[in-house]
């Protein structure tokens, strides 16, 4: 059966790395028969601000205006804005998301921020309630691909940077398996920027090769939910030890790709 890929694109120009990443991820996914789209976020023009404009309709309390509650109000009754429902549509169709952007201060860009927290809607891929449980997007798998602006050497352990792993630790953890993703292992493009036009190639060659079987790579790790007291969420003592504890936010120390 023929998967469904959702691209969530985030640079302003078209002559980018990351547009050139892009483009190879489109094309080499297409020719093994996948169906892929593309929300190039900037070309949109896609509101990154979560504000009352996202709902149709009366609000519940506007005095005390809550968007967390508000958009979940919302989603239940089919009152969030047309472009947040398009982008919820292409997610729950999709087998697979990438989300492709430059790091901006050991972030996202704003606008894909923006797309995070007003697209990833209260009740719909998340339940403050049942943390990491919900089951929307279950059987969908993401993965980050992006550029930085430093070399690798400053983004490891002994690194003036730190653990690259601990940088994106708040959008793996926190975001895509908080919403029940299974966490592919990230692309990372080191400085592109700073680096040889041979070099650069050599970079996109790898990407095109892992994208010959990314639908088949096994997810990250993550602690099992059922480790973890569902009054506290946090660790059952049987299972606290230097591997876990913090370390959880390392993947349980599984390493990047070798392509990476």
């Amino acid at each position: 059966m023929a998967k469904k890929v959702l691209i969530v694109y985030a640079h302003q120009s078209s002559s980018s790395f990351n547009a050139a990443a892009k483009n190879i991820a489109v094309e080499v996914l297409t020719a093994q028969g996948c169906t892929v789209e593309v929300s190039d976020l900037y070309a949109m023009g896609f509101k990154a601000t979560a504000t009352a404009e996202d709902i149709k309709g009366d609000l519940k309390d506007a005095e005390n205006f809550s968007y967390l509650e508000e958009s979940k109000l919302a989603w239940e009754q089919g009152r969030l804005s047309d472009d947040i429902t398009k982008e919820q549509s292409k997610l729950t169709e999709a087998d697979l998301v990438i989300f492709q952007f430059p790091m901006y201060w050991f972030g996202v860009p704003g606008i894909l921020k923006g797309w995070f927290d007003r697209v990833l809607t209260n009740g719909f891929d998340f339940s403050q309630d049942e943390p990491y449980c919900l089951e929307t997007l279950k059987d969908k798998k993401a993965m980050l691909s992006f550029t930085t602006g430093s070399p690798e050497s400053m983004f490891c352990t002994i690194g003036i940077n730190g653990d690259i792993n601990v940088t994106l630790w708040p959008l793996q953890n926190g975001i895509l398996h908080y919403c029940g993703f299974q966490v592919l292992p990230p692309e990372v493009f080191w400085a592109p920027a700073l680096t040889a036009a041979a070099d650069r190639k050599k970079m996109l060659a790898r990407w095109r090769t892992r994208l010959q079987d990314l639908l088949e790579e096994e997810p990250l790790s993550f602690t099992p939910l059922d480790w973890f007291d569902k009054e506290t969420f946090q660790l059952k003592p049987e299972h606290i030890s230097e591997e876990f504890g913090l370390s959880v936010g390392i993947h349980l120390s599984n390493p990047l790709p070798s392509q990476s």
